[in-house]
C-alpha cells in the first residue's frame, strides 16, 4: 500500500499533466477554425474545378484524346501519396490512415510505390519496406501550394515516365469535429465526374479542348493533392483537440480517485493512532 506522501506526489504529477494536455487542447482549438475553413472553401474550389474538367473531356472523342494524364495502360505499378501529419497526439486518426493505406496496398496485385507527406507516413513507408518516390516534412499548419505542389508534381512526373502507372491519393477527410474518415482517391487517370448533358451546353475552348486540358489536368492533380492536405490538416487538429479534451478528463478523473484514496488511507491513519491512544489509556487507568 503506498503512502499518502506517494499518493499526494502522484496527484501533482497527474496535475500537471492534465495542464500540459490542457494546454495543447486549447492550442489545437485555435488552429482549428482556420484549417477548418481553408479545408471547406477549398473543397467547393477543388468539385467546381472536376467539373470544368468534366465538361471539357466529355467533348473530346475518344480517338480525339492526346492527354498523358487521363490515359488508361497496363498496371506494372502503382502510387501512393500518403499524407499523415509529423506529430502524434491525435487519437486514432494515424492508425486509421495507415489502416486503409496498407488495406488499399494489400488490394494490389503489383507494386506500390510511394510519395510520402508527414513523419507518420514515412515511418511507416519504411518500416514495410515500400519504395519511396519522394518524401516530404514540415509543411506545417498553414501549408500553401508552393509547398504541395512538389508532391503532386513528383507523381506527375512519375506517371508520365511510366514508373507508376495509377495514381491515388490517402489522406484523413474532415467531416467534423468528431469525425476524421480515411479515404482514398484514384487521381491518375484522371477520372471525370458525370455531366449531364445540358450541363455541355454553351463551352467553346479556344484554341481546342486539347490545348486546354493539357494545362487544365496537370493543375487539376496539383489542386486536388493541395485540397487533400487541406484536409489532413484540419483532420489533425480536430483530432488532437478531441484527444486532449479527452486525456484532460482522464487524467482529472485519475486526480479524483487518487484523492479519495488518499483521504481513505489518511482517515485509516488518524483511527489507528486514536485507537492506539485510547488503548494505551485504558491500560494505564486499568
Amino acid at each position: 500500500m503506498p503512502s499518502v506522501r506517494q499518493i499526494a506526489r502522484r496527484i501533482r504529477s497527474v496535475e500537471n499533466t492534465a495542464k500540459i494536455t490542457k494546454a495543447m487542447a486549447m492550442i489545437a482549438a485555435s488552429k482549428l477554425r482556420r484549417s477548418q475553413d481553408a479545408a471547406t472553401q477549398g473543397r467547393s474550389y477543388a468539385e467546381n474545378m472536376g467539373h470544368m474538367v468534366s465538361n471539357a473531356m466529355s467533348q473530346l472523342q475518344e480517338d480525339e484524346n492526346s492527354q498523358e494524364l487521363s490515359q488508361y495502360r497496363d498496371l506494372a505499378s502503382v502510387g501512393l501519396v500518403l499524407i499523415t501529419p509529423d506529430r502524434g497526439l491525435t487519437g486514432g486518426l494515424n492508425s486509421n490512415v495507415l489502416r486503409a493505406a496498407g488495406d488499399f496496398i494489400g488490394q494490389q496485385a503489383v507494386p506500390v510505390k510511394v510519395v510520402a507527406m508527414g513523419k507518420k507516413g514515412i515511418d511507416y513507408s519504411r518500416r514495410n519496406g515500400l519504395q519511396t518516390i519522394a518524401e516530404f516534412t514540415g509543411i506545417g499548419d498553414r501549408p500553401t501550394s508552393a509547398e504541395t505542389f512538389p508532391m503532386a508534381e513528383s507523381m506527375i512526373t512519375a506517371f508520365e515516365e511510366h514508373e507508376v502507372d495509377s495514381v491515388h491519393v490517402a489522406y484523413a477527410r474532415f467531416v467534423n469535429t468528431t469525425l476524421q474518415r480515411a479515404t482514398i482517391e484514384q487521381l491518375v487517370p484522371v477520372v471525370p465526374v458525370e455531366v449531364s448533358q445540358s450541363g455541355n451546353a454553351g463551352y467553346i475552348y479556344e484554341p481546342d479542348v486539347n490545348t486546354v486540358l493539357s494545362e487544365l489536368l496537370p493543375r487539376y492533380v496539383q489542386t486536388v493533392i493541395h485540397h487533400s492536405v487541406l484536409e489532413a490538416n484540419a483532420s489533425e487538429q480536430s483530432a488532437r483537440m478531441v484527444a486532449m479534451n479527452q486525456a484532460t478528463d482522464n487524467a482529472n478523473a485519475m486526480v479524483d480517485d487518487l484523492t479519495l484514496v488518499m483521504n481513505k488511507l489518511r482517515q485509516e491513519t488518524i483511527t489507528k493512532e486514536l485507537l492506539d491512544i485510547v488503548g494505551g489509556v485504558s491500560a494505564v487507568e486499568g
